[in-house]
């Protein structure tokens, strides 16, 4: 049987310049015009889903969740994106790459999701919680039963929280971090309930990093754009 084909994962972050919020509202409404059009032309190449951070997050205004086959279509974009009106004022605090793979541990109460881990198939629900995550070497140096152990009992209490949705995907050799979580829901207080829960289960002994952890608000691209500071009132991007 042949391998699945495994994707490639961004989280693309950025933060606009104050230098952007005194443009005029003419030049404003042209570059994000622009910006809007090479989205949706990438959109058609590989999924692109947009976020905001403002309101909830001070060093970074909106993020691009990026999934597709190729690393050169990602740079391409990205190159459209910086050489745009919108390019100049562009800045990318956090910007995490990763890969689609199985994991090598078992869900004992799900095996068959084993089978979903090579796509990303984003429920498109309105939050996303995303923070790249490291453990420690002392992790790596246990029995592989020991692990399968402690991750039974980390699968159990993912479990509890049928309203929250986990993407797991893997940045060895590709980025600085080992991992790439995004969890989506559309119960941020359930996410809280989660990660409080599993700070008690015996493998959060072993994280190293599991920050920053970023709150991102679904809507459409022009939407995204919009919250960055259009003059007059801002459409609720909750409820897409």
């Amino acid at each position: 049987m042949e391998e699945p084909k495994r994707q490639f994962v961004n989280f693309a972050f950025f933060k606009v310049s104050k230098e952007w919020r005194k443009l005029g509202e003419e030049e404003q409404k042209k570059g994000k015009e622009e910006f809007v059009q090479i989205v949706q032309d990438y959109s058609k190449k590989f999924t692109i889903l947009p976020y905001t951070l403002v309101g909830v997050r001070g060093d970074c205004d909106f993020m691009l969740w990026r999934i597709g086959y190729s690393l050169e279509e990602f740079r391409n974009m990205q190159s459209e994106l910086y050489g745009s009106r919108m390019g100049p004022y562009l800045e990318a605090p956090y910007y995490y790459l990763a890969m689609t793979r199985r994991s090598i541990y078992l869900d004992p109460i799900h095996p068959e999701h084993d089978e979903d881990r090579t796509r990303i198939i984003p429920g498109k629900k309105p939050y996303l919680f995303v923070y790249p995550f490291v453990k420690t070497r002392e992790w790596y140096a246990l029995p592989k039963a020991k692990r399968q152990e402690m991750m039974d009992e980390h699968i159990t209490i993912g479990n509890r929280y049928p309203s929250v949705r986990l993407n797991t995907t893997y940045s060895y050799g590709l980025d600085d971090q080992e991992f790439v979580v995004a969890f989506e829901t559309h119960k941020p207080e359930d996410f809280l309930d989660l990660v409080m829960e599993l700070r008690e289960a015996a493998a959060s002994r072993y994280t190293k990093q599991d920050t920053p952890t970023l709150t991102c608000i679904a809507g459409g691209i022009s939407e995204v754009l919009d919250s960055l500071g259009k003059r007059g009132e801002v459409r609720s991007l909750a409820h897409h």
